[in-house]
């Protein structure tokens, strides 16, 4: 009975070793390497992350009770605790009340407005804008114009296409994003007018263009175009700018825009650019990579070549996320160009995307809205994104003690979190440790604040033995000198008549 019962589990146990075996590989849809959340080393290596934001609930038209369903939404706009949504397809903005991450209430819905002189309904609206006074700006694409109303929606201006001689007469005004300053002005992208932003003044009053993406330029394609016929050169792409896809403007009153790259463009540029009021790009980028995304291009899942971020959010924290609408993937950068988190992917699951369009923040919550699935996701941050935000914002604050302590907390959950060694490390050099400071960037070889640290390190070394340094120097100094001034003297005796005349008698 004993061998028999023997047997029956050796074979039992042999039967569930083969069908582990048999199991098909299971293999997540989101990262390379099959993590949600991921980021990238010194040496461009992808590395698993704990995960940085979670998601909190999927809103679609059914939750939001809406009795007509989103019908490709396009923009979002945060003002307060207020979203506000294009839903283009119906030609409707609707503004929704973030009651909690997991409660969004319908507070209006605006299809129409009363005065002007034009069609006083929206004609596929694509994104919207709430200046400080409360006025609603809309980006009423159809109707090829951008429309301001006050609270109480009644007409008050309209932004048409500008009056320039460099622009086709033929091309119809079709604006695609937009945001508004303290003053009011508009800052507009449209479609087909790549020469930059569109600045209107507050007036309407056009006032030229604003940072115009830099020129792609090819020697291969010019010498081509050179030696081509003038019908193949027809045919081929001019050296133009590209159109900006997205803009958003921070509570600075900068403008952050984004632009799509292209499979010819360098894996240096960046895909994000910050614009102050002359138009010049200061983003600081001093990471390790170029803002740009995925730093691989290569194809996989039906997806090739580079992120496309269609749409970009900055938070009071100078912390920026961008959305990819190419692999549907959230990126998010701390106010130096390092890359903070990488999360997401395609896919019909929560916290996946089909086709994603937009992107805003209440406070650290970041609401993505997806135009295919017609849903809005709210994703909060986990605990070890809470443990990198207070890091980060203790720093700003002064407290560098605190900041040191949040940082090491990061790396005990992730010591592959390349930015929790710099945490530590610039914590360290503002409490003047510097010597402490060096072996944290030099674990990371963060070559410029390692150079930072070290000279201080070396100015207070010098300080503090600067009387042995002296002392060392004049030894040096002295003591070839007192026995050149030795042997000079034995010289003149030796030599001396005296004694010559002594030795020679």
């Amino acid at each position: 009975m004993r061998k028999k019962n023997m047997f029956l589990k050796t074979g039992m146990a042999i039967l569930a070793l083969a069908t582990a075996f048999l199991q098909p590989l299971q293999v997540s849809a989101s990262g390379s390497d099959g993590g949600y959340t991921y980021n990238y080393d010194y040496w461009g290596d992808y590395k698993d992350s704990a995960d940085f934001y979670t998601v909190c609930k999927v809103f679609t038209s059914s939750d939001l009770g809406l009795d007509v369903k989103l019908k490709n939404p396009q923009g979002l706009f945060v003002e307060g605790n207020h979203i506000y949504l294009c839903d283009s397809g119906n030609n409707r903005i609707i503004e929704l009340e973030r009651v909690s991450p997991e409660k969004l209430e319908v507070v209006k819905i605006i299809d129409s407005f009363k005065g002007g002189s034009g069609p006083n309904t929206f004609n596929n609206p694509t994104d919207v804008a709430i200046s400080e006074d409360g006025n609603i700006f809309v980006a009423d694409q159809g109707n090829a114009r951008v429309l301001k109303l006050d609270k109480d929606l009644n007409y008050l201006l309209e932004f048409v296409k500008p009056t320039d001689n460099t622009l086709d007469p033929k091309l119809v005004f079709q604006p695609t994003k937009l945001a508004v300053d303290t003053a009011e002005r508009v800052y507009c992208i449209a479609t087909g007018i790549n020469k930059g932003l569109i600045k209107y003044e507050n007036d309407t009053a056009f006032s030229g263009f604003v940072g115009a993406t830099p020129v792609t330029f090819n020697w291969t394609d010019y010498i081509w175009k050179k030696l081509a016929s003038q019908e193949q050169r027809a045919k081929m792409e001019s050296f133009v700018p590209t159109e900006y896809e997205n803009i958003y403007m921070d509570y600075e009153g900068f403008i952050y825009a984004t632009r799509a790259l292209t499979d010819d463009s360098k894996k240096t540029e960046n895909a994000v650019r910050k614009l102050n009021l002359m138009g010049n790009d200061i983003l600081v980028k001093n990471g390790d990579w170029p803002v740009q995304g995925d730093l691989y291009w290569g194809s996989g899942g039906g997806y090739e070549g580079p992120s496309v971020l269609t749409d970009v959010t900055v938070m009071d924290n100078d912390i920026y996320a961008c959305l990819d609408r190419n692999r549907g993937r959230v990126f998010g950068y701390d106010d130096q160009g390092r890359l903070v988190f990488a999360y997401g992917g395609n896919g019909n699951m929560d916290g996946y995307f089909r086709r994603p369009s937009a992107i805003e923040h209440i406070g650290h919550e970041l609401y993505v809205l997806d135009s295919l699935d017609c849903s809005i996701t709210a994703f909060v941050p986990t605990e070890f994104g809470n443990l990198v935000y207070t890091a980060i914002e203790d720093f700003d604050k002064g407290k560098y003690e605190s900041s040191g302590a949040a940082w090491q907390e990061v790396m005990n959950q992730n010591g592959n979190y390349d930015l929790a060694y710099i945490g530590i490390g610039r914590a360290l050099l503002r409490q003047e440790k510097y010597k402490e400071a060096m072996e944290y960037f030099e674990l990371k070889y963060d070559a410029e604040n390692y150079s930072k640290a070290y000279k201080q390190y070396r100015k207070i070394w010098v300080e503090d033995h600067i009387g042995w340094i002296v002392a060392v120097i004049l030894v040096l100094f002295l003591v070839p000198l007192g026995i050149g001034k030795v042997k000079a003297l034995r010289y003149e005796i030796d030599t001396a008549d005296i004694f010559v005349a002594g030795r020679n008698g």
